[in-house]
């Protein structure tokens, strides 16, 4: 997939914001576009759990918040980022999923690229329907001994509610219930949508319908990176 613009080392990357609401298929998206374009995913989540894991300085601070059930702040968030990105020295190219959350956040991403010369390519918002998304959430399991993970629809076990590796029963957690999904999304909304205003003005928004199959929508995504790599 020839969609890559050159930096300034001759490298052929692209710097990727990732959004969407749970369940749109980001991370599926972004295991595709990894093995294509040969960039590292960069998750906020799992970073923050690495970076509390191996007691970085930002990974302390961060801590100090989950250990009390309070949400990680911004400058924290943000430490995080730019410690991981330093470090693994992905500067020249990544794909950021669930960073950036806020204005604030989106702001000093945008700071952090200028200081090296550097703007991001591209935000992709995979866009899905509410009820496509409670459906594909609300499918999920998981055995409640071994805790692999099962989808109904997409990853269903040979037998009916049972784990094919242990033979456990499968259960759904409370976050995959449809009301509390409901409640996500709407929260999601509420949050993400300054953010789409703002990469909108920026003209670095492409949209992704996001209801169909995988490879479909993979390749809705292709032509996006293909219409940016072009100027367009």
């Amino acid at each position: 997939m020839k969609v890559l613009s050159v930096n300034e080392k001759g490298e052929e990357k692209l710097r990727i914001v990732l959004l969407g609401p749970p369940g749109a298929g980001k991370g599926t998206q972004a295991k595709m576009m990894e093995k294509d374009l040969g960039v590292s995913t960069l998750s906020t989540g799992d970073i923050i759990r690495l970076a509390i894991k191996n007691q970085t300085p930002w990974g302390k601070k961060a801590e100090e918040f989950v250990k009390s059930g309070r949400l990680v702040p911004d400058d924290v968030v943000i430490g995080i980022v730019k410690e991981k990105i330093d470090q693994d020295n992905l500067w020249s190219g990544f794909i950021l999923d669930g960073f950036p959350r806020t204005i604030k956040q989106a702001e000093a991403l945008e700071e952090m690229l200028k200081e090296k010369g550097l703007s991001l390519d591209v935000v992709l918002y995979f866009a899905v329907d509410k009820e496509e998304v409670i459906k594909r959430l609300s499918s999920r399991r998981v055995c409640e001994n071994c805790q692999t993970p099962y989808n109904l629809l997409s990853n269903p076990p040979q037998r009916d509610e049972l784990c094919d590796r242990c033979g456990g029963k499968l259960i759904q957690r409370d976050d995959d219930k449809p009301e509390v999904i409901r409640k996500r999304l709407e929260t999601y909304e509420e949050e993400t949508k300054p953010l789409i205003d703002f990469y909108e003005e920026r003209n670095l928004l492409r949209v992704i319908p996001s209801s169909a199959p995988i490879e479909e929508v993979y390749d809705r995504v292709k032509e996006a990176l293909k219409e940016v790599a072009a100027g367009q």
